[in-house]
């Protein structure tokens, strides 16, 4: 049985993997209004919709932990509003990930299950958690590390044919994110794709709207609202990036190595 930590586009296309790979008992624990910009790859979007489908995979918002049975019955994902994750002692899982890729620790032990597995910075594998998987675009992507932390956060997002900074989209100010536009819409540089208590927030360059947060939910500035992918292929929008691809396949491997080789695994 495993926890996910987070319901954004890394955590669900690590829930997919393993959906996939034969994890059916998979529950994710999310804050009761997440932030997803990826929301069409993103199954925290269950707690607003009730039920999502990623690719092949559907989820299902439950109102405990105690109704993942059910869920699991019927071949989905449960998603729960748990920011605490105390569905852990509920559960007794045997997996705990951190998906949250907040850049730092927010309770997740390693006494919280025989594998606790940390995506991206602000963990040390050994202490925090047993491993650690290295989330920087890169050579070491997808890494596995059972003795210290990934490489810290650059703030810069990945290049998409050369453009980093400016593909993302951030608040300008504190207030309430507005917007009439849909995940998929083609825009132009300088073209306003919303505003924030009455700011107007402008896309930096030419490209189709990967991701998008929610309208009306507040935002601090600064934080990521949205996402321009230069590319403009919509079929981008809905189904798991390349990234989310590589690091699930590492959270497949640690599992793997936990409970699929002799218990005296130096590492594990």
């Amino acid at each position: 049985m495993i926890i996910v930590r987070g319901g954004g586009d890394m955590a669900t296309g690590t829930a997919c993997r393993l959906y996939r790979s034969g994890f059916r008992k998979i529950l994710m624990t999310e804050l009761e209004h997440p932030l997803a910009v990826r929301r069409l790859v993103s199954f925290c979007e269950a707690l607003y919709s009730g039920s999502c489908v990623v690719e092949d995979v559907a989820a299902v918002r439950i109102g405990s932990p105690l109704e993942a049975s059910k869920a699991w019955d019927k071949g989905m994902v449960p998603v729960v509003v748990d920011p605490e994750n105390t569905s852990k002692d509920v559960l007794n899982p045997d997996v705990v990930i951190d998906a949250t890729l907040v850049k730092k620790n927010l309770g997740t032990s390693i006494k919280d299950a025989t594998l606790v597995i940390a995506l991206g910075p602000g963990f040390y594998a050994g202490q925090d958690v047993h491993c650690v998987v290295e989330t920087n675009r890169g050579h070491y992507l997808g890494r596995l590390l059972f003795d210290g932390a990934a490489e810290a956060d650059t703030g810069i997002p990945g290049p998409i044919l050369g453009q980093t900074a400016r593909r993302v989209i951030r608040a300008p100010q504190d207030g309430i994110f507005e917007s009439d536009l849909d995940i998929g819409a083609m825009v132009k540089k300088g073209q306003v794709i919303g505003r924030v208590s009455g700011s107007e927030v402008k896309v930096e360059l030419d490209g189709i709207l990967r991701g998008l947060i929610r309208p009306h939910n507040y935002v601090s500035q600064g934080l990521k609202i949205g996402d321009v992918d230069p590319r403009g292929d919509a079929a981008y929008c809905s189904t798991i990036s390349d990234k989310a691809r590589a690091v699930s396949g590492s959270v497949l491997e640690a599992i793997l190595m936990r409970f699929n080789t002799p218990k005296e695994h130096p590492r594990m």
